[in-house]
Parts: structure tokens; C-alpha cells; sequence
């Protein structure tokens, strides 16, 4: 296991942080909608066939899931803010590429740079929780988490506006104009975090996880294509399970693996990125449904008959609701918990796609359908990684929200897949051309109902969270001689968790805190989760001794400052057995 000795950092961040990074991720978002507009004039536009074409938008996504897990875990090693920009950095130089050419291998060279910057999400998570007090992490993570949404509902009508009006490589110029900015505004604004992970980069963990996912991605992204019973389909869905259970096997044994599997087993890990995947689904649903229900000419039946602009902009409250979701967000959580906070938002979901099943004859009808799973998807989005901030630890924190990015990537790729077949089987045939049906749309919905609904089931197997007000009582044993104090005491103490080796909790834990003269100034037992708190009698310097039956003892030193903000520090214990 690697980690680090505190989870805070020392230097204080400025109020400008939280919107710069949210800025950055917005940025990032809008590369995966950018050419959203100009789909169907790919073909002609690259002078190529409409099967080739559609690797302009598959590169993106195939470099964007490798990317997130491991620049995260990058980033944890070398410093975070230092990856964010070296993403951006790339993002930028990819978007100059795509917007000089109209050759088809040149613009997917260009768009595969432009997908690495999907690592920027979990940097700027990371670096919230490295830098912010722990009372303004909640709303600051979920604008962060959400900007995926909001830049991709932002771009719409964005790029609509340009792509009628102006030639379509100025989309290009555009992205870099905004990556360049989101460099400069990171490189004023938000300060590099302290915290590091120990250990080297597990390059050939980088390299099995890359080909792994690439084979699996692949096949889903272009199984329509090349049919789904082909030999190549299949081929590459056999091969990718080859290829990522060795993986996982080699990193089980290695010291400092790009990706800590014994930590993604926990439950808390575990269900939040296969209810990951879900929300991924259905996000991505009424993204590719109501852009083209909307354009579709009044002649069908059916058709809302609206120009690409305004499509783009009926289909824009979804990014914006999801914004403003965030500080609600926030207020749930810290009462409820980001558990309770991510059921209601996949309720919500489940409500929005179930009403839109009868809200398909009007354009404001669409209006409103944008609105509820903006908000659903929001107040879900935002839960996401506070639900892994809270289960890993700080030098982690990178990599696991990689890993939850990438899932939900995983998600999104799904849902084109699948609502692209559906669509494409449900169409009638005008003229040559494939024109989707009322029931296809409706078949859609359906599906992202489905996938809410096991969504729903998998977030009920989350462990039960503590709600912040509740996480800084003090948990003392009298048996252990805890000092006697209120909950409201731990506010000025130390508190985290107790881990072994590899990640896992340790329970009954004794944590011992002794003060600059050597007295014992308190003790506590580890919960079940391995969490432990502590008050401080007064500010000054301490050590937190930790021991355990089956793991050698562990004393970590540290400062408390006095003030009312508690001290996060995990404890790691030593992996050689002491005997008695």
C-alpha cells in the first residue's frame, strides 16, 4: 500500500480554486459533445466513409478511459496540480491538431491528444480534498463531478451556434482558446498539494489496464458496425477478458500498483463504481435522444421540427440544472449523507425518463425532461465522489476517482452503444435514409429506466456513512480509559483510520494519543470501518500511537493547531506480525 503521513495540506488555498478547477472540467467535458453538431457531416466534411468517420469520436473516448486512471494515480505520485496542467497541456496541442487538418488519421491523432484531458476530473477532485477545509469539500467536489455534465449540455448549443455560422474547424480553435485559459487560470490560482503517494509508477500495470480496456472498449463502441456475433467482436471481448485478468492478478502482487484492487473490493468502492456505470447509462440517453427528437422535421408525426441551435439550447438546462444542483447537493449530504443523496438522485432519474415516456410532443415538453435529469443527474454525479473520497485514502484519492471517471466513461460508452443499435433497428427507411421512430425513443427511455432502477439496488448494498455531524463526535471506549468529552470535543481532535497494509481497516484498533511530556492524553478503539477521533486537551504537537492484534505498532506524529477544524490522518500499520 502506499500513503502518506497527513491529509491535509499546510498551505491554505484561495476562494478562487474551487472555480478555476470547475472551470478546468468544464473545459475537459466539452471535448466529449464538441462535434456533436456536425455528426452526420463528418463523412463528407473528412472526404471518408461514415464507419470511418465515427473513429473521430471513438479515439476521444478510448483515450479518455485510459487516461483517467492513470494520470490520477500519476498525479498521487508527482503532484497533482503539476498532471492537471500537463493535461490540459495535451489537450490543447490536440485540438491545434484537429483544427489544421481535414485528414482523416491526422483529426483522430488529434482527437485521441484531446481525450487525455479527461484525467483532469479526478486531478481536481483530488486537489479539493487535498487543499479545502472539510466544510467546503462537499459542494466544491460535486461542482467538480458535475462539470462532466455541464460542459457537455454547455457545448451543444455552443457548438451548434458555430458550426452553423462559421467553418467547422473554429469548434477546434475554440477548445484551445479554452484550454489555454484554464492553464493560465490553474497556474495563477491553485497552489500544487503537498500530499504524496509513496511507491513508483506501476508502468506495466499502465500498459495491461490501457490494452485491457481498449480491447473491451472497442468492440462496444463499434460492435454495431461489425455486428455483434462477428468473429472480431467476440475475438476482442475474449481478448480483453484475457488481458484484464492477468492484469489483475500481476497487480496483486505488485508493492505499488497503478490501481489498488484489495482497496476498490471494499463495498464502499465496489458498489459506488457499478452504480457508476448506471448513472453513466442513462446520463448519456437523453443526451443522444432529445438532440435528435428535436430536429427531426414535423413531417414524421413526430418530429419537434427545431433548428440545431435551438435544439442545443432546449437540450442545455440539463448542464446548467446540474450546476445548480451542486450547493443543494451539498446541504443534503451534510445531513443525510451522500448515500441518501445519491438514491434520490437516481429517483429522480428514474422520474424524469419515466414521465418523458408521455413528454414527447412539444419542445418545452423537452424543456422539462432536461430540467428533472439535470437535477437527478446532478445530486447523483455529486454523490460519486464524496462516496470514494470517504472511503479511500488521501494518497489515493487521485487514482480511486480516476478509476470512478473511467466507470462511468464505461457507462457512457454502453449507452451509445446500445441506444445506437436500438435506434438503428427501430428506424425506417425514407429515402435511403435511416430516420429514428417514436418507439425507438421511447425503447431508449426504457432502458435508461432499467439501468436507474439497478443503479438503485446496488447503492442500497453501500454501507451505511456516517453523516458529517455525526463523524466528528468522538468515538471513545470506557474500557480503554477514552477520555470523557461531548462529541462537540472532537471538533478540536485528530480523527481518521486505522489501515493495514494493503488499504483494509483495521477494527479494534487501540489509538493512543500522548502529549509533548510522554502523558497519555487519551485512547479510543477503531470502529468496524477502521475510523477512529480523538479530542486534544490543548494545541501543540502529539503522537498518535496505534496497535493491533496481528500488525506491528505504529506512532505518527503530529500538530494540532487549536483551532475548531479536527486533524485527518489515516494510520497505517506495519504488515510483520508481532508476537506477544
Amino acid at each position: 500500500m502506499t500513503h502518506t503521513t497527513t491529509d491535509r495540506p499546510t498551505r491554505e488555498a484561495s476562494g478562487a480554486v474551487v472555480p478555476v478547477l470547475a472551470f478546468a472540467g468544464i473545459v475537459v467535458a466539452v471535448m466529449q459533445t464538441l462535434l456533436v453538431p456536425v455528426i452526420k457531416d463528418l463523412p463528407q466534411l473528412l472526404g471518408t466513409s461514415p464507419s470511418n468517420a465515427t473513429w473521430v469520436l471513438t479515439s476521444t473516448l478510448l483515450s479518455g478511459a485510459v487516461a483517467t486512471p492513470i494520470m490520477g494515480r500519476l498525479g498521487d505520485l508527482y503532484g497533482k496540480r503539476r498532471l492537471l496542467i500537463a493535461s490540459l497541456a495535451v489537450m490543447v496541442v490536440g485540438a491545434l491538431v484537429s483544427a489544421l487538418t481535414s485528414d482523416l488519421i491526422t483529426m483522430i491523432a488529434g482527437r485521441t491528444l484531446q481525450g487525455f484531458a479527461m484525467g483532469a476530473i479526478p486531478l481536481g477532485i483530488g486537489l479539493m480534498r487535498d487543499m479545502l477545509p472539510r466544510e467546503k469539500l462537499g459542494s466544491a467536489m460535486a461542482l467538480m463531478s458535475s462539470s462532466i455534465g455541464v460542459g457537455g449540455g454547455l457545448a451543444l448549443p455552443l457548438a451548434a451556434l458555430v458550426a452553423q455560422h462559421a467553418d467547422w474547424h473554429a469548434l477546434f480553435y475554440g477548445a484551445a482558446g479554452l484550454g489555454a485559459l484554464a492553464i493560465a487560470l490553474t497556474l495563477l490560482v491553485v497552489p500544487e498539494s503537498p500530499a504524496r503517494a509513496e511507491g513508483t509508477f506501476d508502468v506495466l500495470g499502465a500498459i495491461g489496464l490501457s490494452a485491457g480496456l481498449v480491447l473491451f472498449l472497442l468492440p462496444i463502441t463499434k460492435g454495431s458496425d461489425w455486428g455483434w456475433t462477428s468473429g472480431t467482436t467476440l475475438g476482442l471481448f475474449a481478448a480483453a477478458a484475457v488481458v484484464l485478468v492477468l492484469w489483475g492478478v500481476m497487480e496483486l502482487r505488485v508493492k505499488a500498483p497503478l490501481v489498488d484492487l484489495r482497496t476498490t473490493a471494499r463495498p464502499a468502492v465496489l458498489f459506488t463504481n457499478l452504480a457508476s456505470i448506471m448513472v453513466g447509462v442513462s446520463f448519456y440517453v437523453v443526451s443522444l435522444v432529445l438532440p435528435q427528437l428535436l430536429q427531426l422535421p414535423k413531417a414524421t408525426g413526430y418530429g419537434l421540427g427545431q433548428s440545431m441551435v435551438v435544439a442545443g439550447l432546449l437540450v442545455a438546462p440539463l448542464g446548467l440544472t446540474m450546476m445548480v444542483t451542486a450547493p443543494v447537493y451539498a446541504r443534503l449530504s451534510a445531513r443525510y449523507g451522500p448515500k441518501v443523496t445519491l438514491i434520490l438522485g437516481m429517483l429522480i432519474i428514474a422520474i424524469g425518463y419515466g414521465a418523458g415516456l408521455g413528454l414527447m410532443s412539444a419542445a418545452w415538453q423537452s424543456l422539462v425532461i432536461a430540467v428533472v435529469l439535470g437535477a437527478g443527474i446532478g445530486l447523483a454525479y455529486s454523490s460519486l465522489p464524496a462516496l470514494i473520497v470517504g472511503a479511500v485514502p488521501a494518497s489515493e484519492t487521485g487514482a480511486a476517482n480516476g478509476l470512478n471517471t473511467l466507470m462511468r466513461s464505461i457507462g457512457t460508452s454502453v449507452s451509445s452503444a446500445v441506444i445506437g443499435m436500438v435506434l438503428a433497428n427501430t428506424a425506417n427507411d425514407v429515402g435511403g435514409v435511416a430516420v429514428p421512430t417514436m418507439h425507438g425513443f421511447r425503447v431508449s427511455f426504457l432502458i435508461a429506466t432499467a439501468a436507474v432502477a439497478i443503479g438503485l439496488v446496488l447503492a442500497l448494498f453501500l454501507p451505511r456513512q456516517q453523516r458529517p455531524s455525526d463523524a466528528l463526535r468522538l468515538r471513545a471506549s470506557s474500557e480503554e480509559d477514552a477520555v470523557p468529552a461531548r462529541a462537540e470535543e472532537a471538533l478540536r481532535g485528530f480523527r481518521g483510520r486505522v489501515l493495514d497494509a494493503h488499504g483494509v481497516p483495521v477494527a479494534r484498533a487501540r489509538v493512543t494519543l500522548i502529549d509533548r511530556r510522554g502523558r497519555q492524553a487519551g485512547a479510543t478503539l477503531s470502529e468496524p470501518d477502521g475510523s477512529y477521533a480523538l479530542a486534544v486537551p490543548a494545541q501543540g504537537p502529539y503522537v498518535l500511537a496505534a496497535k493491533a492484534v496481528g500488525h506491528g505498532p505504529l506512532a505518527s506524529s503530529a500538530t494540532h493547531a487549536g483551532d475548531a477544524r479536527p486533524v485527518d490522518l489515516d494510520l497505517a500499520l506495519p504488515a510483520e506480525t508481532v508476537t506477544a
